[in-house]
C-alpha cells in the first residue's frame, strides 16, 4: 500500500533514546518526521495528520492509546524483535512491522555471557569474593567445550546465537516454526529437549509459543540443564520451571520473567541456579540506532509500494 502523499508524516518519539531516530529519519527524502510525546496525550493537528508511528525505543506500548487519534494512520513501525504488545491494537488494513534483525548482535551477546556465567560459576565467585575467600577448588565450573545447545527460534537472534556458542565448541540445534535445511520443525521439540545441557529461547510470543516450554518440557530436560529466556516470559511455565529450580534439578538464565516486572516477593528470586536480568539483553549502546536503521529501512519500503519483509503477517517463530 503506497502511502499517496507529497510528504510522508511520521511520529517519532522526543526521548532522548530516540535523538537518533529523528535525525537519521530525517535525512530520508519525501518524509517528515514530527516528534511526540510517548505518555498518553493529545495529539495536536500536525500530528493527528501523521501515516506512519512509532512507538518509542523504551516502554513502546505507551503510545496504544494515541492509536485512535490517527485518522490518516498507515503504519505503525516498531523498535522492538517482536509484534505481541501492538498485535491486538493496531486496526485491520493497516501495516504493522517490526525492527527484526537489529538485536541479534546485542541479544545473543547477552545469552553467551549468561550461559557462560551459570556454566563458570561466577554467581559463587562473587559470593566467595564478598566473603574475603580464596575458593581455590572449592566450585565446581564447567566448560562450554563439547556442549549440546537446543535453540528454539531460527530467526536472527537465534542463528546469531548458534554462530556465537560454536565459537566455544557448543553443538547447536535449531528449531523454527517449520522444518527447512538444518532446522527442525515445531513437532520435533518434544522430543530434542532431552539430550542438550543448553534450550534457549528466542521465538517471539504468540498463540502458538505461550507456555511452549511447559512442565512436560522442563521435566524431558537433562538433569543440570541450563534454560535460558531471551524471548517473552509468557512462553514459559513459570510455576513449572520454580518447581523444577527449587528442586535443583535445573538452571536457569532469563531476561524475561512472567509477570513482569517480577514482584519482589515472588518464588524466582529466591530459587537457587537462576540469574535474572531486567528485560535488558539489548540494553547496550548503539541498539537503538540499530532499531531505527531497520525501521528506516522497513518504512522506506513500504512508502516505495511494496510489502515491508517485518510486517507482522510474515513475522513468526522463524
Amino acid at each position: 500500500m503506497k502511502v499517496d502523499v507529497e510528504k510522508v508524516s511520521v511520529l517519532v518519539s522526543i526521548e532522548s533514546d530516540d535523538r537518533v531516530g529523528r535525525e537519521i529519519l530525517g535525512q530520508l527524502p519525501g518524509v517528515e518526521v514530527l516528534p511526540y510525546d510517548p505518555a498518553p496525550a493529545r495529539l495536536n493537528d500536525m500530528q493527528r495528520n501523521a501515516q506512519i508511528l512509532i512507538p518509542p525505543y523504551r516502554g513502546s506500548h505507551r503510545p496504544i492509546p494515541l492509536v485512535d487519534q490517527l485518522p490518516s494512520l498507515r503504519m505503525v513501525q516498531l523498535l522492538s524483535a517482536g509484534v505481541d504488545e501492538w498485535a491486538g491494537h493496531v486496526p485491520a488494513g493497516i501495516v504493522l512491522a517490526s525492527a527484526r534483525g537489529a538485536h541479534a548482535g546485542p541479544v545473543s551477546e547477552w545469552i553467551a555471557s549468561a550461559i557462560l556465567t551459570q556454566f563458570r560459576q561466577w554467581p559463587t565467585l562473587l559470593q566467595f569474593q564478598n566473603e574475603g575467600t580464596w575458593a581455590h577448588r572449592q566450585f565446581e565450573a564447567d566448560t562450554l567445550d563439547g556442549k549440546r545447545a537446543l535453540i528454539v527460534g531460527a530467526g536472527a537472534i537465534g542463528t546469531a546465537t548458534a554462530r556465537r556458542l560454536s565459537v566455544f565448541g557448543v553443538e547447536p540445534t535449531l528449531v523454527a516454526s517449520a522444518a527447512r535445511e538444518g532446522v527442525h520443525g515445531p513437532e520435533d521439540l518434544p522430543r530434542l529437549a532431552r539430550g542438550h545441557q543448553i534450550v534457549v529461547i528466542t521465538v517471539p510470543l504468540t498463540n502458538q509459543t505461550q507456555r511452549l516450554i511447559n512442565a512436560d518440557f522442563l521435566a524431558s530436560m537433562d538433569d543440570s540443564a541450563l534454560l535460558v529466556n531471551a524471548a517473552r516470559g509468557q512462553i514459559v511455565d513459570t510455576n513449572a520451571l520454580v518447581s523444577e529450580l527449587e528442586t535443583g534439578r535445573l538452571r536457569a538464565a532469563l531476561d524475561v520473567t512472567d509477570p513482569e516486572p517480577l514482584p519482589s516477593n515472588h518464588p524466582l528470586w529466591r530459587c537457587k541456579g537462576v540469574i535474572i536480568s531486567p528485560h535488558s539483553a539489548r540494553t547496550v549502546p548503539g541498539t537503538n540506532r540499530l532499531c531505527y536503521s531497520v525501521a528506516t529501512e522497513q518504512i522506506s519500503t513500504f512508502i516505495a509500494g511494496k510489502v515491508p519483509s517485518n510486517a507482522a503477517s510474515q513475522v513468526g517463530v522463524s
